[in-house]
């Protein structure tokens, strides 16, 4: 990544922490998750709002480092029309893209505006920051 595309994108990350998108919990969720990252002391409360058997909204609530909060907002901009098993391969799409320590890039078509978290890949103790809001998606999809 070129040093110009790595300084947008965290430029987007720092955006997002500050103007969150999807943030403050609603009534009505068919299911939701709070999840902890005890390494930081990230957190995020995330709720799944379904109609038609598909992801209607995503709606969340946390407190965090501007990678937390960022791959939060960016999850619910993504997820809208998704149905269970599609919101669960980009899950498990940016788990593998996290977890190969800068080898493997998100796949933009799969993943869109999630690709601007790649780099964090490269520092472990980041990932658990940018996958939070994603396991908190995949703990509240179980309980569907």
């Amino acid at each position: 990544m070129s040093a110009g595309l790595g300084g947008l994108y965290q430029d987007v990350i720092l955006d997002l922490a500050r103007h969150p998108h999807a943030k403050g919990l609603e009534d009505g969720a068919a299911s939701s998750s709070h999840q902890v990252n005890p390494t930081c002391g990230d957190e995020v409360t995330l709720q799944l709002h379904v109609e038609g058997g598909r992801i209607d909204r995503i709606r969340w609530e946390g407190d965090g480092c501007a990678i937390s909060q960022s791959s939060a907002s960016i999850l619910a901009d993504l997820a809208p029309g998704l149905s269970g098993p599609e919101l669960q391969e980009r899950i498990d799409a940016f788990r593998v893209a996290m977890r190969s320590k800068g080898r493997i890039e998100p796949d933009e078509e799969l993943l869109g505006d999630a690709v601007v978290l790649g780099g964090v890949s490269r520092y472990t103790a980041r990932v658990k920051c940018a996958m939070l809001a994603w396991v908190a998606a995949e703990d509240a999809l179980r309980k569907l």
